[in-house]
């Protein structure tokens, strides 16, 4: 794997993106990896929890904006087809940590922005560091939170989910606290060990009444959810194609005011 580290300790496996010279953003091979590292400890019998985080300065920026930007130029065909296909992965992804069997706990340190945020939205559980952030702000780019809304909803319900999709304003830790978006805010220095503590919690428990646990939470309660994220995507895709989606991503990347069509 070329940007995910995977490190175990007392029976937790901490899954580490490493892309920090990109803040960690998400592009093919990232995604790859991470289906990988989960294959791995989903096989490895020392391994009864996971804790997912980002090396650097943030947790997960969302997708690689410039990874993409090539999409834009294609014709509106071929530009379709590889927007469904990122889309697709991007939601397998989710999937997988969704129906994985074993306790998955989020340490954000530093923002979590957009696919970023679905990915510890997935998780069971998010513990986040005092400079940590949750930003859903893909409507500001020309885009859609085609994963980050069914997920916000399914989490702590629609009030928040609408403002966090609508407005684009970030979540501060404290915040996101006060709400039940977390477990725990902690010191930057300190949040792997409060996320690893959280997982031994979970990983306590016999593997196969954690199996039935989260597959009523996430599959028989949450059996709308896995619909709207592949509706989601498909929408996502589909409004990637548009004229203002190419604007927002080339703002982003000549670091300008969008001028939406």
């Amino acid at each position: 794997m070329q940007h995910v580290e995977i490190k175990i300790v007392d029976r937790v496996a901490t899954l580490v993106m490493d892309r920090s010279h990109v803040c960690n953003a998400l592009d093919s091979q990232l995604i790859i990896d991470l289906n990988q590292a989960f294959s791995d400890v989903h096989q490895e019998k020392r391994v009864d929890s996971i804790v997912i985080t980002g090396k650097g300065d943030h947790f997960c920026s969302g997708v690689d904006l410039k990874a993409f930007a090539e999409v834009t130029e294609l014709e509106p065909m071929d530009a379709q087809v590889e927007w469904f296909e990122a889309w697709r992965d991007l939601t397998e992804l989710c999937e997988n940590i969704l129906r994985f069997p074993k306790p998955v706990v989020a340490a954000i340190d530093g923002p979590a922005i957009g696919a970023g945020l679905a990915l510890a939205l997935a998780s069971d559980l998010i513990v986040m560091s005092d400079r940590a952030s949750m930003t859903a702000n893909a409507a500001a780019r020309g885009l859609i939170g085609g994963l980050t809304a069914p997920l916000l909803s399914f989490r702590f319900g629609a009030a928040i989910a609408a403002r966090m999709l609508l407005t684009g304003m970030p979540v501060d830790a404290e915040e996101a606290h006060r709400l039940g978006m977390c477990c725990e805010v902690v010191p930057s220095s300190q949040v792997w060990i409060a996320a690893n503590a959280w997982a031994k919690r979970c990983g306590g428990a016999p593997r196969e009444s954690l199996q039935a646990t989260k597959r009523i939470l996430n599959e028989s309660i949450g059996e709308a959810l896995l619909t709207n994220l592949a509706t989601g995507a498909a929408i996502g895709a589909t409004v990637c194609c548009t004229e203002s989606a190419a604007e927002g991503i080339r703002a982003f990347i000549e670091k300008r005011t969008p001028q939406w069509p």
